[in-house]
């Protein structure tokens, strides 16, 4: 296998949703939608035989490409890809660890941008994704939503009167909606209030994982915020109810931010300083250690202590520097220890 001429596209350039551009960009640093749907007619994806997964794949091709809402975008077939390219459409979160693990026949369509994007065979026929940077729920709904009827003029889904759009997982049944915030919260961990804001949030039925959703451990004070329901609940109070969660976590991570300004302000400008002091000078870097750095710095930009440095340039830095995407920035295969190397270099360059 070659590398891939799509993919090579991408390398060295961030998505549009990383560019801090939208309303509390400072805390939240995305919002997406994705929406589970299935094609009637069709087993589920793990039931389905190869043939059937092929011509799923045609015919969401062929619904996609009628459609104006994917102009100027680009198909991969998933199952070609070297390892580090399925890596990379990982750390870009355009496909799931799931889709990149098993080799059946897959398919991805990215949108300009990487704003809207359809993962073709993953656990259901079509997961369709749409990013906004910032709280923007609502756009994020919209772009899908436009997306997903334009489709459904294409396709037939496997829908139930009683039950709504039919989902491989029980839990997706229903609307087949999942609305999240990927939303960072130094504040509140400095505080140690996090653990109340969280069991606040499960409380009322929300879910909260990692940087790069189910399966992914908490890291640089970066919480993925989401709904758990999917049935019972009609679209738009599955958005209003998340982002009306998420309003309020912003407003906790505020008062704790104006609390550690308050009360211990020089030690918290010493973590910043020394946190950008070690980006910009470091001669290996950790991809956890540039999570977490970054999270301390961007806190800096939020507080208005850090003015050298943008929001986006360290919301790119979060995902420009993950270990697939320094291999293709620098067209090499590298062991981790050469990584650490290359990724410092990668970030003082980035930062000078």
């Amino acid at each position: 296998m070659i590398p891939n001429p799509r993919i090579e596209s991408l390398v060295g350039i961030g998505s549009k949703w990383l560019e801090a551009t939208g309303p509390f960009s400072e805390i939240v640093l995305s919002s997406r939608v994705r929406l589970a749907r299935n094609l009637s007619n069709f087993p589920f994806v793990h039931r389905a035989r190869v043939k059937d997964l092929k011509e799923i794949i045609t015919r969401c091709k062929s619904a996609a490409e009628a459609t104006s809402h994917l102009e100027g975008g680009f198909y991969i077939d998933v199952k070609r890809l070297l390892p580090v390219d399925l890596q990379f459409l990982v750390e870009r979160h355009l496909i799931s660890l799931e889709m990149a693990g098993d080799g059946k026949s897959r398919g991805l369509i990215v949108g300009q941008g990487e704003v809207l994007s359809l993962m073709i065979n993953e656990e259901d026929h079509i997961r369709l994704q749409a990013f906004a940077s910032g709280l923007q729920l609502e756009r994020a709904y919209e772009l899908a939503s436009d997306l997903d009827d334009a489709l459904e003029s294409r396709l037939e889904y496997a829908f139930s009167e009683k039950w709504g759009f039919l989902t491989a997982c029980p839990t997706n049944t229903g609307t087949g909606l999942r609305g999240s915030v990927l939303i960072h919260l130094p504040g509140l961990v400095l505080t140690k209030d996090i653990d109340k804001v969280l069991r606040g949030v499960t409380q009322v039925g929300l879910a909260v994982r990692g940087f790069y959703g189910e399966g992914s451990e908490v890291e640089g004070n970066f919480f993925q915020v989401s709904n758990q329901t999917t049935l019972g609940k009609s679209e738009e109070d599955i958005i209003s109810g998340l982002n009306k969660v998420a309003k309020q976590i912003i407003e906790y991570e505020r008062n704790a931010r104006e609390m550690l300004v308050a009360s211990a302000r020089l030690e918290v400008e010493d973590k910043i300083w020394r946190a950008f002091g070690i980006l910009t000078n470091a001669r290996t870097l950790t991809s956890d250690e540039i999570i977490n750095l970054c999270s301390a710095v961007r806190l800096g930009v939020g507080l208005g202590v850090m003015r050298s440095i943008s929001t986006k340039d360290l919301n790119e830095l979060l995902v420009l520097t993950q270990p697939a995407h320094l291999q293709k920035v620098y067209d090499a295969e590298m062991e981790p220890q050469e990584r650490d190397v290359k990724r410092a270099e990668y970030v003082r360059n980035k930062l000078s």
